[in-house]
């Protein structure tokens, strides 16, 4: 596999507060050092306690919350300040759907762990780790750097409440669900899962039904209705009923 599809870069276990406590310092108008500095302070009795190293396990967890929320590409910035936009709005139990579409635009891998268990759950009711792994091995090669990131992401997963751990060792059942009926909010989301694949586009049926969303359960709103609500979206026509969402390059 070639192209940015192929770098892994989400790396470390991450919790769903770290992401809020990050884009609130950006909400709240902080530069850069001042986040680095706020995040190095959050999380310095959490990960890497001891560490010595200069590039440890705590400086890959903000570079990963930076990367998802502030460093955002160029192409990103106005999908990521309407993602801030949306986040005010919401109450905090559902602020999750932004922060797993800021994720998943940022580190495909994200989406193509959470599309591998997604499907596992679908199909069976549970997703074993080691289903997962293989799945996810299949994509981006047998390596231990991307066993380890898997492990972590599915790690996040449980931290975050949308898996749970059963009896048996390693396998999960599908947590808390969401339900998502705000127009706004989904063309965004679909918007971000866009954003997550190669070809910038699918088909609406199969976006709004993706599993990498597989937390999330999204009311039906046509592509028309999407695209109307975003310049970033446009619609290809194929027949009567196959409609194309494509990501415009703006």
């Amino acid at each position: 596999m070639n192209g940015p599809k192929a770098q892994i870069g989400f790396s470390q276990r991450i919790r769903l507060e770290w992401f809020e406590g990050t884009a609130n310092l950006i909400l709240a108008g902080n530069d850069k050092a001042a986040i680095n500095d706020s995040l190095q302070d959050l999380l310095q009795d959490k990960v890497s306690v001891r560490g010595k190293a200069v590039r440890g396990n705590r400086e890959k967890v903000i570079t990963i919350l930076l990367k998802t929320w502030l460093t955002v590409p160029h192409e990103s910035e106005k999908f990521r300040d309407q993602g801030l936009e949306i986040l005010q709005k919401l109450p905090r139990r559902d602020r999750i759907a932004v922060h797993w579409g800021m994720t998943l635009a940022a580190y495909p891998f994200w989406g193509a762990v959470a599309a591998h268990t997604g499907r596992l759950l679908r199909l069976q009711g549970t997703a074993a780790a080691a289903h997962i792994q293989r799945r996810i091995k299949e994509d981006y090669g047998e390596r231990e750097t991307v066993s380890r990131a898997a492990r972590r992401v599915i790690r996040s997963f449980i931290d975050w409440g949308v898996l749970n751990e059963t009896g048996d060792k390693g396998v999960y059942d599908h947590g808390e669900e969401y339900s998502v009926e705000d127009p706004k909010l989904i063309a965004w989301i679909v918007e971000a899962s866009l954003r997550a694949r190669t070809n910038r586009s699918a088909a609406i049926k199969e976006l709004l039904v993706s599993p990498s969303l597989f937390p999330f359960r999204l009311a039906h709103i046509s592509a028309g209705h999407m695209a109307s609500l975003s310049p970033r979206l446009d619609i290809l026509r194929h027949g009567l009923d196959d409609e194309l969402l494509i990501l415009r390059q703006l």
